[in-house]
């Protein structure tokens, strides 16, 4: 494993990457709350076999984060970045393996960029109505009617109780190494955390919005699609990825006894998993 960090738009964009240069590609999108070091125990399962990039984004992780005054912190803006990304790595074909706030930056670039796209690894990526959990209406109180006093009630999605029961909701008891939420925790503390985390919350309205695009360009292209979802996860209920099949012919569906955050329990199976399918 090594650790770089690279100029993207003036941000020093953090990564980790594994594997041979030349072997195929892959593009590890994290989500919330968490960054690059949640893929820690995959990465070295696939290493023999794939060309593993896993980059944290703007204002998670190890990466730049400057205060949301002078960036705009949308799905929209950390999806051109990423592709950035990647095009600076002179890397623009490869498997996309999408988690949580991955999924609509992900399906953003494989929007713009069709050819781009190996295949795709959906864990506990959602794109899809039936596949959001009952915290979702309550958001949408918030989108609809934002007010100062509302906003503030949602540092709450990534207090440490919160962040912890993230991790450990559906999960079989002390199945859960504390190392990733105990990080989680740790970069809440950062400089203006808070409000750009609270400005992404606010923006997850418009990737509801683009759901119908994703499964458009699923329909369209019918990419080989895995998906390992950890079936206990109340945040992105599993019904998210039975729905995968209505748009894709070349999909398979693994329902995992986990919660959000599989791969702290089920890494080698879905190394497995995706050695067998790809």
């Amino acid at each position: 494993m090594q650790y770089k960090t690279i100029q993207v738009q003036g941000l020093n964009i953090f990564y980790r990457e594994a594997g041979a240069a030349d072997a195929p590609t892959m593009l590890l999108l994290h989500g919330f709350p968490s960054a690059s070091h949640m893929f820690r125990d995959l990465m070295p399962r696939l290493a023999d076999r794939y060309h593993l990039i896993a980059p944290d984004f703007p204002g998670f992780g190890q990466s730049s984060a400057p205060d949301h005054e002078q960036f705009e912190y949308s799905f929209d803006h950390i999806s051109e970045i990423i592709e950035t990304f990647m095009i600076n790595l002179n890397d623009t074909f490869f498997y996309m393996y999408v988690f949580d706030y991955g999924a609509p930056i992900g399906f953003r670039i494989a929007l713009r960029h069709p050819d781009w796209i190996r295949g795709i690894i959906s864990q506990n990526g959602n794109i899809y109505e039936e596949g959001l959990g009952e915290k979702w209406a309550q958001r949408k109180d918030f989108w609809q009617n934002p007010t100062p006093t509302k906003r503030d009630v949602y540092r709450s999605a990534f207090a440490p109780a919160t962040i912890k029961g993230q991790y450990q909701t559906g999960t079989q008891a002390n199945q859960v190494s504390p190392d990733g939420y105990t990080l989680d925790i740790a970069y809440t503390h950062s400089e203006g955390y808070a409000q750009r985390q609270l400005d992404l919350i606010f923006d997850y309205q418009n990737n509801i919005k683009l759901y119908p695009q994703f499964q458009a360009y699923l329909r369209r292209y019918q990419p080989q699609l895995l998906a390992v979802w950890g079936k206990n996860d109340p945040s992105f209920i599993y019904p998210g990825a039975l729905a995968f099949q209505r748009d894709d012919n070349n999909v398979q569906v693994n329902l995992l006894d986990s919660g959000h955050f599989a791969l702290e329990t089920h890494a080698a199976e879905v190394a497995v998993l995706i050695k067998k399918f790809f």
